[in-house]
């Protein structure tokens, strides 16, 4: 067995993978940038041991929760009696790629890979994103769908749906508004300390190679609406929540995991502006939606 340490979100992480020759950190090669020491002074958030003898689970210990359409493949989720998931990973080609199973807390996974290369990398990439998400429910810790760029020391994060124009807003930001640098491009981290929210870089950045251990206090999160006229509009909190919430990778069948994630979106909302930005794809949207989400902090 091989034990690699990785810090994300100011959490620890711990990958151990048994002796084969198909499976190393080969297989993750966005996560480098995360590894650390093992003495980390980061608080414990879960270990994924990679195993290709891990069996299923007898059908009489599980119970079908149903199938997940990510997009890019389909997901099958089974709830263990012993309180635990078993989820099935395949890709477009509905090849599995992945067994993964956890405790009821995510905080022990392991997972058997399956197939070639390509089939590995995605089975593990998925199933690492998980572990991080649900296990991130426990500790205050949003995994969200958004792209997300850094302005003055701050990390502010455009959502939509896939298409809709975030990376777009980025983009244009990037072009022109000073000071500004990508964080992530497609799933960052939020994370709750105290009175205060972080946004984070996080090893899943979508189409775009953006995979960077950084960090920053979130400045504001905004929804993108396209429209004929650029403006902005801050939203109440019970609009900022119901804006938020589709964008967090979730459960809602597991009670514990959903409240978890839904007492972090309400804490979020409580500390940061939340926005919806009506607009065009061009220069002015990006400085209409600067002077309005960042004017708290000029």
């Amino acid at each position: 067995m091989t034990t690699h340490h990785f810090a994300i979100a100011d959490m620890h992480v711990q990958l151990s993978f048994a002796v084969s020759k198909y499976n190393s950190l080969r297989l993750l090669p966005s996560i480098l940038p995360f590894q650390c020491e093992a003495d980390t002074p980061y608080p414990d958030l879960f270990s994924l041991t990679i195993d290709d003898t891990l069996p299923p689970r007898p059908r009489e210990e599980r119970e079908r929760i149903r199938d997940f359409d990510s997009g890019n493949g389909v997901t099958v989720v089974d709830h263990l009696k012993s309180g635990g998931y078993q989820f099935i990973i395949r890709d477009l080609k509905g090849y599995d790629c992945c067994l993964l199973q956890s405790n009821e807390d995510f905080s022990e996974c392991r997972c058997a890979l399956n197939g070639n290369h390509d089939m590995r990398c995605y089975g593990l990439n998925n199933a690492l994103m998980l572990c991080m998400a649900f296990a991130g429910s426990f500790h205050s810790i949003l995994l969200i769908h958004a792209s997300l760029v850094r302005h003055r020391g701050r990390g502010y994060a455009f959502i939509a749906k896939s298409g809709t124009g975030k990376s777009t807003q980025v983009s244009n930001w990037l072009r022109y508004i000073p000071d500004c640098d990508l964080m992530n491009d497609d799933n960052p981290i939020v994370r709750v300390v105290g009175d205060e929210t972080f946004i984070y870089g996080s090893p899943w950045s979508g189409k775009t190679p953006c995979y960077r251990n950084v960090k920053a206090p979130l400045g504001a999160i905004t929804r993108i609406d396209r429209a004929e006229k650029n403006s902005v509009e801050r939203l109440v909190p019970v609009e900022a929540f119901a804006s938020l919430l589709p964008s967090c990778s979730s459960m809602k069948w597991d009670s514990k995991i959903y409240d978890g994630i839904c007492s972090t979106v309400a804490r979020v909302v409580e500390t940061t502006g939340i926005y919806t930005l009506h607009c065009l794809p061009d220069r002015e949207s990006a400085e209409v939606c600067r002077a309005t989400i960042a004017q708290p902090f000029d």
